[in-house]
């Protein structure tokens, strides 16, 4: 008897409500580096294919019982 529940005040209350809207739409580190990672991947693919591409081309100066 006699005791009181503490209770948040309106001030305590919306700052904790702001804090956690701001921690669920806030990016992670996780997504951004998915996001990176698959840049990446594309700009590999993409050199790849054209560094293929120039590498198989027949030199037009060469005999072609050469190769």
């Amino acid at each position: 008897l006699g005791k009181q529940d503490y209770k948040k005040t309106r001030p305590m209350l919306r700052a904790t409500r702001l804090k956690a809207e701001a921690k669920k739409t806030a990016l992670g580190v996780k997504e951004v580096a998915l996001v990176l990672a698959a840049i990446l991947v594309f700009l590999l693919a993409f050199y790849a294919f054209f560094y293929l591409n120039v590498s198989n081309e027949v030199d037009p100066d060469l005999d072609p019982d050469e190769n």
